[in-house]
């Protein structure tokens, strides 16, 4: 353990081996910092924090701190960060709220760009990537491997679904289908993320069976219910096709089309 000697380290904080903490960080009560993380200098960690091991915050974010919520009473709520989580410089991450739940989570394997936000009761999934300066609202949720462009504003209680890639300054008030294209303002998809699903060793089968599915509830003006039953009886088998559809039926926001 390496710690410069101008960081504040609350007495209650626990710190495994290997984690280092630069000048001037702050670390506050009741953090929990696992082996291997380094905290770069000016970076604050608040209160009830929890942050796996190998990650990295790089200096001035500010991690843990109150929700930006007028119904905040002082509740104790936490802020749970995976493993090899990569925060770099001004990010502000909040911990959760009473009513929300009580917890933000960011998943393993999280990058998350200078200038970026996520607001109380998000919840992240693993290798979520925000780029600069995009910005979460309450209770988002991002499942794994979602790729958010710069300046992206997300609407609270909005969801993105996996392997969705969002543009760049696009303004998001529904949710976002999964292994989708999406862009804009309003946010709606463009058609397959096929080069990600390309990239992540997808079969070529079922890039395909999600281009049926997508053609079917996307580019039809067949309602919404009746175009998932075709999808149901055309495209079968395929458990990223029944991914996508339970994701539509589950909505409560309502997915973009």
């Amino acid at each position: 353990m390496e710690i410069h000697p101008t960081a504040v380290v609350h007495e209650s904080a626990q710190l495994a081996q290997g984690v280092k903490v630069g000048a001037y960080a702050h670390i506050g009560p009741e953090v929990s910092i696992g082996p291997g993380t380094q905290v770069d200098h000016h970076a604050s960690i608040e209160r009830l924090t929890t942050i796996g091991a190998d990650c990295h915050i790089w200096p001035f974010a500010s991690i843990g701190t109150d929700p930006q919520d007028l119904k905040f009473g002082g509740e104790r709520t936490t802020l749970q960060v995976g493993d090899r989580v990569l925060i770099r410089e001004f990010v502000t991450v909040n911990r959760g709220t009473g009513e929300g739940g009580g917890v933000t989570r960011l998943g393993d394997d999280c990058l998350l760009m200078a200038y970026a936000h996520v607001a109380h009761d998000c919840q992240l999934g693993q290798r979520v990537i925000m780029a600069n300066a995009a910005t979460l609202g309450g209770h988002v949720h991002v499942e794994d491997f979602a790729n958010i462009g710069g300046l992206v504003a997300i609407h609270q209680f909005t969801r993105i679904g996996t392997r969705a890639f969002i543009g760049g300054m696009s303004g998001v008030a529904q949710d976002q289908p999964p292994y989708c294209l999406c862009e804009g303002n309003r946010c709606k998809p463009h058609g397959m993320n096929v080069i990600g699903l390309r990239r992540a060793g997808f079969a070529t089968e079922t890039i395909e069976a999600l281009k049926t599915a997508y053609r079917i509830i996307f580019r039809t003006h067949t309602p919404i219910q009746k175009a998932m039953e075709q999808v149901r009886a055309e495209v079968t088998g395929v458990p990223e096709v029944d991914h996508l559809l339970d994701f539509i039926a589950s909505s409560e926001r309502g997915v973009a089309r």
